[in-house]
């Protein structure tokens, strides 16, 4: 327990204000690296109370798209192509056609009124029923994730690139 003299008030009112201060300086930097960095209440609670698919389970259902599929879609223009990759992997180099839509944002997303998606993404709002909608990451991992998230909204023809990114610069050879 602290005894404070009279002398001494000002300078441990001061002590207490910019422990205050820096306190709560480190908290709101803290809870904005983990709104950036972590998953959301949502998707943890949405991890422990469901099950998503993972890639191996993905194929046996028909949601992989080959490397080929996946040509065939881009040249026909026959295709709604999400990048979940973070915008700074997405910047060094993408899928041609792919939207960068992060993982992290994809619920929230895919859950926007369409003219709100539009502004944001500049493309038009995947419908529930497209069946024309893939995911791709850089190794298939993130947008096995994806497809679980967009399987339990509701978009239950969405597909994903199982290779990812990695598989498209091997096979384009560059």
């Amino acid at each position: 327990m602290f005894v404070f003299h009279r002398s001494s008030l000002p300078g441990a009112a001061a002590f207490i204000m910019l422990s205050f201060l820096l306190s709560r300086t480190l908290c709101q930097t803290a809870a904005a690296v983990n709104r950036k960095c972590y998953p959301t209440v949502s998707s943890i609670f949405r991890t422990f109370t469901t099950s998503s698919p993972k890639c191996e389970e993905a194929s046996d259902n028909g949601s992989v798209v080959s490397y080929q599929q996946l040509k065939t879609m881009l040249s026909n223009r026959d295709i709604q192509l999400f990048d979940v990759r973070n915008p700074d992997e997405y910047q060094e180099g993408h899928i041609p056609q792919a939207v960068n839509l992060p993982l992290g944002d994809l619920e929230e997303s895919l859950k926007l009124p369409s003219e709100h998606f539009q502004q944001k993404f500049q493309t038009k709002v995947p419908e529930k029923d497209d069946e024309n909608i893939v995911f791709h990451c850089r190794t298939g991992k993130r947008s096995a994730d994806a497809l679980g998230i967009a399987h339990q909204l509701g978009f239950s023809k969405a597909r994903h690139f199982k290779g990812g990114y990695v598989e498209w610069v091997e096979q384009e050879g560059q």
